[in-house]
């Protein structure tokens, strides 16, 4: 093989690699992604083993993240009124260290579940980009409706009429 026979195929290689990790990165999670084995995520916590037939809303967060701040005590107040009609929350904290995270839950008590993801595989299966972000999946564990950031009074009404939306669905098809 000469020279530039040998450049081309390099080149060509070199592009397809990169547009395959341009196609993983943007894969993440989106409408109807399934909700993934959290047990496979290596999270620090204990992680519910019997999400099925949950509406769940996973919100990723960091202590660095003001907004965050402003959502855990919605998120807090969403868990109390429609946990016991089937929503579980969880959030997953993307600190660097645990000691972050605790701090940050001193200051900001919740009631709902928390973990951290400390390898950050579950931030990258998901392929996060802003904090808060946030998805809810119905009874059937897809997801249905996403969120990025928090927007105090809109993203509370959203959030209401979505999760009110899912309870109110059987097996992740309306009534």
């Amino acid at each position: 093989m000469n020279t530039s026979s040998a450049i081309r195929k390099l080149t060509t290689l070199a592009t397809l690699v990169v547009l395959a990790l341009g196609l993983t990165a943007q894969a993440g999670w989106k409408a109807g992604t399934p909700l993934p084995d959290l047990s496979q995520f290596k999270l620090e916590g204990s992680v519910p083993a019997d999400l099925k037939s949950k509406v769940v809303l996973i919100d990723f967060w960091a202590s660095w993240c003001g907004p965050c701040k402003a959502s855990f005590p919605v998120l807090d107040s969403l868990q109390k009124e429609f946990g016991p009609r089937g929503l579980v929350t969880i959030a997953i904290n993307q600190d660097q260290t645990s000691l972050l995270m605790q701090s940050f839950l001193k200051e900001h008590p919740a009631t709902f579940l928390t973990l951290r993801d400390a390898h950050h595989l579950l931030v990258q299966a998901a392929d996060v980009q802003s904090m808060p972000s946030s998805y809810l999946f119905d009874r059937s564990g897809k997801i249905r409706f996403l969120h990025t950031g928090f927007h105090g009074e809109k993203t509370t009404t959203q959030y209401k009429a979505e999760i009110e939306q899912l309870l109110n669905e059987k097996d992740g098809l309306k009534k």
